[in-house]
């Protein structure tokens, strides 16, 4: 209650948790009932963390009405209120994490799915340090095509991709400037922004941090500020895989290093190769991507942006300094040694591509694998064995692949794949149009 009263301008609050699809589901409140929340938590249907992409039950999901579509519990997470800078009004945000009655974690739960991982890692006696890099686009999407926004600076339309261009930042600056001021306000720690390989597409980094369950937060709520403040300059900010046929889409690459019990990072072997343990992590990091997939991917247009030659992995590999790969070990000292994992698009939830990558990790290190030798020039001229190249196919593979069984709980990968079936069932309906307005925004 400490941010309430510290903002008495606030009348309402949202409550929010993130549903499977990362979508935010949750209740506007008068802040004066902000203390009930705060004490007793509030309900939702566990149904509703399960929904497909518009909002819809899963037919013939058992959490529905075949067990009365009973309630969870949803209490806060550590993060605490926060405000939501893109709205008129000043309001406060309170994320949630759900439960059983009795206190259980409830595991269809993204977050608690990723805590899960955590956990593991705790066990072990390890510390993940995890960033991420967030592409995105700004997109003007009034008229009858997409096109970029004109500048507020200038009102001119960028035609061409201008990668790492300071003009097409400056073009946008108010924008930035008002998107990092809200950062600095709901504690995420944005870095570095650059203008990417498309028009109108950006990417910011989030500095890395020793709290995973952080580091999906922040992404997270990174992606809900990112559409809301766009919106609010009257353009859409698009974490959509691929907007545009022509332009590379967007990805949210994840790095990581690992500390033991003394702080020492277990990728460090004080040279240029990194240690046994990084090539165990590395190796079971690809051997659980093909079930992962499904998790990287997990949209219809998410399979547009992984194509060859379109700086998207297709192909099982990795390799030292080279972005063609789908695991890059980035050059850095030997204390900052790390993992860059490139094959999940702009359009997943966080939290369970955090878990994902962390727990097939975690898998090699246990298993003690060896990854096939690095690969050295184009991959995907390597003739590498391939990520599953449809929708259809990727959620068979997440159905049936053992690493994901020892990463996630059987609920949720039942839960998740019925919401992919549903969905891929119902965009086989959709006009080209109608898929870009529904992903547009949601994802």
């Amino acid at each position: 209650m400490d941010w309430l009263r510290e903002h008495p301008e606030v009348k309402t609050i949202r409550v929010a948790a993130a549903d499977l699809n990362g979508m935010a589901r949750g209740k506007r409140v008068p802040a004066r009932f902000a203390d009930k929340i705060l004490t007793e938590g509030t309900k939702f249907p566990f149904s509703v963390l399960n929904m497909d992409i518009w909002g819809e039950d899963v037919e013939d999901s058992p959490l529905v009405f075949q067990s009365g579509d009973p309630d969870g519990l949803l209490l806060p997470t550590e993060r605490g209120f926060m405000p939501m800078p893109w709205l008129e009004a000043p309001t406060g945000l309170l994320p949630l994490w759900m439960f059983h009655p009795d206190g259980r974690p409830y595991e269809g739960d993204p977050r608690q799915a990723l805590a899960r991982v955590v956990e593991r890692y705790k066990a072990a006696g390890l510390t993940p340090v995890v960033a991420t890099e967030l592409e995105f686009f700004l997109i003007d999407d009034s008229g009858g095509q997409l096109r970029v926004p004109p500048s507020p600076r200038s009102g001119k339309r960028r035609t061409g991709a201008e990668t790492l261009s300071l003009r097409a930042l400056d073009a946008f600056d108010r924008f930035f400037t008002s998107l990092y001021d809200a950062c600095e306000a709901m504690d995420i720690p944005a870095d570095t922004a650059i203008s990417e390989a498309a028009p109108g597409q950006f990417e910011i980094n989030l500095m890395h941090q020793s709290d995973p369950m952080k580091a999906a937060d922040d992404s997270w709520l990174f992606k809900q500020l990112v559409k809301g403040l766009a919106r609010s300059y009257g353009f859409a900010g698009s974490f959509m895989a691929k907007p545009y046929e022509e332009w590379n889409g967007s990805g949210m690459h994840m790095h990581f290093s690992i500390l033991d019990q003394q702080g020492n990072n277990i990728f460090d072997d004080g040279g240029d190769l990194g240690t046994d343990k990084l090539r165990h992590a590395v190796a079971g990091c690809l051997a659980a991507m093909p079930g992962s997939t499904l998790l990287f991917a997990p949209h219809e247009n998410s399979y547009d942006r992984l194509v060859p030659n379109a700086h998207a992995p297709t192909g099982l590999g990795w390799a030292y300094e080279n972005r063609t790969s789908a695991i890059r070990i980035p050059s850095s000292g030997p204390k900052a040694r790390r993992i860059e994992h490139r094959v999940a698009g702009g359009d997943v939830n966080p939290y369970l591509t955090v878990a994902a990558i962390l727990g097939a990790a975690l898998n090699g290190l246990e298993d003690g694998i060896e990854p096939p030798p690095p690969i050295h020039g184009n991959a995907y001229e390597q003739g590498l064995a391939q990520l599953p190249a449809t929708w259809g196919a990727a959620i068979d593979a997440f159905d049936s692949c053992p690493q994901i069984k020892r990463i996630f709980p059987a609920h949720l990968i039942e839960n998740f794949v019925m919401t992919k079936r549903q969905e891929l069932h119902y965009m086989a309906e959709l006009s080209d149009e109608e898929t870009v307005e529904l992903y547009l925004d949601t994802v």
